[in-house]
């Protein structure tokens, strides 16, 4: 069983980051009480998070390739773990956000190492089996998370969501510090800082203006002054990358049809599927007064049947072209955000389970598919980059999707407290239908894209439900 150390290790690890994502949704209305903050204040609990990890994935996984993955994975506990103390006991919402910043960077460090670890651990059958078991409880995190976050918010509070990492990380920097081997380095390995600076204003600028336009109204000049950094930076990224000799992203990927399709079937796919989660999580808990745990559990059949279907369908559709298993997953996702528009302001909470299971149903066609179809549509050695894009466009797509849905959001339903519940459906339903429009229209856009392009027996075959 010694064996087997360093997969647990980075399974706990990853567990740990996966299940941050979401495991906020079901606390957030108890976050905005005790902590007297609006739905701007809670849409940044979960971006700042969302971001951090968009803006540093690539950028850390060039780190360890320098220094080597076994000491960016510790620090990257350890900075997890302390920032998840101080989100524990954060008196106000600015503190909140900044410790979810330093959690998504610590964050970003584990998720762009463990692979590496794995891959440095084990040969033959053994790597085989440690890539499945990553997977799989990859996968699994969507579920636990909704689950975990109600439990703890019922028994204890808000604040356990993030103190209870804090005996998980002990004891996976522990084995990890014993069972990894001395990470190999390679000083001649560049890392893009220029890239990742105007990527990371790009991003942050570009969700702040959104967020706060929607919070004081388009004409606000911080907004707009936001915007206009974002938009700067997200051209000066453009230009660092095409003039960079170890680019971040190297801008060529971009020409590859298929590649291209991908990371737009990535970000759209979250966006469609998960942004939407705070917002439905306020009102089962604030409109029809159900507890977080009873909330965890109304969100499961959308996991739950992404897991399923990618289970069951995996083996059918591992040679499937991709136009089918991302283009027209994400179709899917798209119809099913249009059913939760099925709840209006007489409904319980089973009027999303329609929704949920269609977009689950979706998610589980179209995820396995994303990161092999882009790892194989790059040259062998810019795999690791292919699989990294994949997973920043996946945390912008949704980053972006949490701002844009809370902004629709906060348009359709008013700012009036309390939010009369004809009033919070008219948002929800405003925000499910960009959502579905969201998914159809980037499914459609990657279906063409995605034409004659099959999966390729990628080396990883990462979690087969992402987590949003």
């Amino acid at each position: 069983m010694r064996k087997w150390l360093p997969l647990f290790a980075a399974c706990l690890g990853t567990l740990m980051l996966l299940i941050d994502v979401t495991i906020v949704n079901v606390a957030l209305p108890d976050m905005a009480a005790d902590l007297g903050t609006g739905l701007s204040g809670l849409q940044w609990i979960v971006d700042g998070y969302a971001l951090a990890l968009a803006a540093l994935l690539l950028v850390l996984g060039s780190l360890a390739d320098r220094i080597g993955a076994k000491p960016v994975y510790l620090a990257g506990l350890t900075l997890f773990a302390v920032s998840s103390l101080v989100c524990g006991m954060a008196g106000d919402t600015s503190l909140l956000v900044l410790a979810r910043v330093f959690q998504g960077i610590g964050g970003a460090a584990m998720f762009a190492t463990t692979l590496s670890l794995l891959h440095a651990t084990y040969t033959g059958r053994d790597r085989g089996i440690a890539f499945g078991a990553w997977g799989a409880v990859s996968g699994a995190a969507a579920a636990l998370g909704v689950v975990l976050g109600g439990v703890l918010t019922d028994l204890l509070s808000w604040r356990w969501i993030f103190f209870v990492n804090l005996p998980i990380a002990a004891v996976t920097i522990a084995l990890s510090v014993v069972v990894f081997p001395a990470s190999q380095r390679n000083s001649g390995h560049r890392v893009d800082l220029p890239g990742m600076l105007a990527f990371t204003v790009a991003a942050t600028g570009i969700t702040f203006g959104i967020i706060r336009g929607g919070e004081h109204g388009w004409d606000d000049g911080g907004a707009l002054t936001a915007l206009l950094f974002g938009i700067v930076a997200a051209a000066l990224f453009v230009f660092i990358e095409s003039r960079s000799a170890a680019p971040m992203l190297p801008l060529r990927l971009l020409r590859n049809r298929t590649f291209a399709g991908t990371l737009l079937g990535a970000s759209g796919q979250t966006f469609a599927a998960f942004a939407a989660s705070p917002l439905i999580s306020l009102w089962l808990q604030q409109q029809l007064h159900m507890s977080p745990l009873r909330t965890g559990l109304a969100l499961l059949p959308m996991a739950v049947t992404a897991f399923v279907v990618a289970g069951a369908t995996g083996r059918f559709l591992h040679d499937a072209a991709a136009q089918w298993t991302i283009g027209a997953g994400l179709i899917v996702i798209g119809i099913g955000a249009g059913l939760l528009t099925l709840v209006d302001s007489g409904s319980s909470w089973t009027a999303l389970i329609p929704g949920l299971v269609v977009i689950g149903a979706g998610a589980g066609i179209n995820a396995p598919a994303l990161v092999s179809t882009g790892m194989a549509a790059v040259p062998p050695q810019q795999s690791g980059t292919a699989a990294g894009a994949v997973n920043t466009a996946r945390q912008l797509g949704l980053a972006l999707g949490v701002a844009v849905l809370g902004t629709v959001f906060r348009g359709a339903a008013g700012d009036a407290r309390p939010t009369p519940i004809g009033q919070f459906v008219d948002g929800l339903d405003t925000a499910f239908t960009v959502a579905g429009v969201v998914g159809l229209v980037f499914g459609a856009v990657a279906f063409a894209l995605l034409r004659r392009a099959r999966v390729q027996s990628p080396p990883v075959t990462p979690a087969a439900v992402p987590v949003g």
